[in-house]
Formats: structure tokens, sequence, C-alpha cells
């Protein structure tokens, strides 16, 4: 079982961003509260005052502790938080990350971290200057069978790793127009494509997560697929690691039939892997005889990585992956406060985020340039 810091009463904890209308602040706020280490106290959920007062209210929070305006929010109750979670659309966090952290707040920041390079660099100095704790969300990483599997790599259940393939892919800009309402921001590419930022950014995460290998060229290929002009919806990605691994990445918001398809190959000279966020209880791994090894909570090895609210046969899902990430934060910030920096194989900050993006970023030249791109 996952040991966990004590914490004497729940840590107090804001919102910025993340309001009714937003799938991802209810995945945050219901897992941020599933295990006791944090209670919500105060959010700035959207600038719409009636919006974010709508969604204080369906957290039970009095009503003068919900704002519309996140400075005038930053400014007031700063003083009284542990941590603020930024949960605004990617452009925007840079400026509500910098400002929480000169503020002296600790920030848990939604993935992408930023939208490019330069507002990456922005973090970095502001965390340089304020010496602040920083965590970026990449909640696939908080199921257990995919903590199973980062640890079956590390004991050498696959011996040498040849390649890792994964596919992240959903239909949701591919529907009848009336059934498709993205949110504006997503209709926007900057420097790097919001569908990198979305999709590619978990795919990045989770080959590094996993197999402990950082890419050192990438190759790639963008597609526009949608009713949507002016967007990339679909991309193919390849990387070259030193330890010769190769990857194959697909992210495509135009797969009709698809949710959200996230799914894990791994093949190594001694076995090979498959996770299906679809079916995540179960790890399946293969030997040399073709035999399938099927394992879940109940009958993995590493069992040190499971955190049991239920008994095995009781399925988890997508927010108590996001709960686990939870309680890994708390843990993180209390070491963070106790010895001035934290470690953590779970929790992870500004270097690991802003790795992905020069990966992303790589990726657009190599787009551009048909070649492939060494990433600095």
């Amino acid at each position: 079982m996952i040991a966990m810091e004590v914490t004497p009463q729940p840590l107090k904890l804001g919102f910025i961003g993340g309001s009714y209308t937003s799938a991802v602040g209810y995945a945050h706020g219901a897992a941020s509260q599933l295990d006791g280490r944090w209670q919500l106290v105060s959010g700035c959920f959207s600038r719409d005052i009636d919006t974010s007062l709508k969604t204080g209210a369906s957290w039970h929070l009095p009503a003068d502790r919900v704002y519309s305006d996140w400075q005038q929010y930053i400014a007031k109750e700063a003083a009284l938080l542990d941590a603020v979670v930024v949960l605004t659309p990617t452009p925007s966090h840079v400026d509500v990350v910098c400002a929480l952290l000169q503020a002296g707040v600790a920030v848990i920041c939604e993935k992408a971290m930023a939208a490019d390079l330069q507002q990456s660099i922005a973090i970095q100095k502001a965390l340089d200057e304020t010496k602040g704790f920083l965590a970026v969300t990449f909640n696939y990483s908080g199921y257990p069978m995919v903590r199973v599997l980062r640890r079956h790599v590390q004991e050498g259940t696959f011996g040498e790793l040849k390649q890792i393939q994964i596919e992240f892919h959903s239909d949701g800009f591919i529907q009848a127009p009336e059934k498709m309402h993205p949110q504006a921001w997503r209709l926007v590419d900057g420097a790097i494509p919001t569908i990198l930022l979305d999709l590619a950014v978990h795919v990045q995460h989770l080959s590094e997560f996993i197999t402990g290998q950082i890419p050192l060229s990438v190759n790639a290929d963008f597609h526009h697929f949608s009713i949507f002009d002016g967007i990339v919806d679909d991309a193919y990605l390849w990387a070259k690691f030193e330890k010769g691994m190769r990857a194959s990445y697909w992210v495509s918001k135009t797969a009709l039939g698809h949710r959200n398809g996230l799914r894990v190959r791994l093949f190594g000279e001694q076995a090979s892997a498959e996770w299906y966020q679809e079916e995540p209880e179960r790890l399946h791994i293969y030997g040399k005889d073709s035999v399938r090894m099927t394992y879940d909570r109940g009958n993995c090895h590493f069992k040190e990585e499971v955190r049991e609210r239920f008994k095995p046969g009781h399925p988890a899902g997508f927010v108590e992956a996001f709960a686990n990430l939870y309680n890994d934060i708390a843990d993180a910030l209390v070491m963070f406060r106790k010895k001035g920096q934290f470690q953590s194989p779970y929790v992870f900050g500004w270097q690991h985020a802003h790795d992905g993006l020069v990966m992303l970023d790589a990726a657009v030249q190599s787009n551009k340039t048909e070649t492939w791109v060494e990433i600095n």
C-alpha cells in the first residue's frame, strides 16, 4: 500500500477556473476531496460572477469566498490557502501561475503547463525568484496499473526496451456539427498546436514515466480532417531514444468511433505489455512463449503502488486516478514545507513539463521541414 505523509488537518485548497460547466473542473474538485487530504475553501471559478457563484454553491462554499476576478482572488485569499489549482485555458496559465508564485502560493497546474516555450521560461523565472512550489498534473500516471507497469520496467521484466506505442484519440471534432461545442480557445493554434497541448503532452509524459527514457529526436506529421479550419486535429509523432528504443505516437480528435482511446503498448526483448484506459484495472503482459498474464489490483506485483479504496473487482477509474495524484501532491507539499524541496516519483514540476514542451516544439519544426529534428 502507498504510504502517505501525515497531515493533522486537510490542506486548504482554492481554484482558479474549473466552473460547473467544466469537465476537468469537476474531476479536479471531486478527486481533491476524495481522501480528505484537501479541503476546497474558496475559488474564482469563472469570470462570470453568476457562474462562479453557482459553482461555489455546488461545492458548499460561502458566497463571500467566491470571486470572478482572479487577481482580486489572489490578493484576498493568498494568505488563507495552502495551494491553488489553475484550471484556466492553457494560454492564460502563465499569468495566473506567475502571479500565484509571486504571492507565495503553492501551485497545482493542469497540463499543459504553458502554451509555448517562452511562457514556460517565464514560469521558470518566477519559480527561481520565489523558490515556490509547482506541480503539473498529468493524471493518467495516477492509474495503479500504469504505475505497476513502470515498476515492471524498472525491475527488468521486459529486458531491453525496443519500442513503445501510444495512441490517444477521440472523435470529438468529427461528429455532426450540432453535437460539437468545443471551447473557443481549443480552436486556435499557437506556436504549438492545441491538440499537442491537450493530448500529446500526456503521451510524452506517459512514455517518459513508464520507460524512464528521454527522446533525442522527433519526426512528426500533422493533419486536418475536421470542419474547424486552421487547426491541427490529428498528428503522428515518432521518436528515437539514447538506448535505441523507438516510439510511435498518434493523437487525434477526428477518429470516428473512439471516445478517449488511450492505449499503451510496450515491447522489450523479454516481454511486452498492453494497457487500455477503457479497461484500466487490467495490465496485460506477454512472455516470449506468447502466454498472456493479466494483472489487476488483486494479483499484481508491486502492490505498494496500489492505493486501495475498494476491494479488487470494484473498478477504479478516472477520478480515482486523479485522486491518487492529489494524495501524491499533498505528500510532496508537506515534504516541501519541511525541507524546502520534495522528491516524488509521481509529482512533476517545471522541468518535466518544460521537457515535454521542448519535444512538442521540435515536432512542430519537424512537421514544417519534413525531417527528423534533434531535441535540445
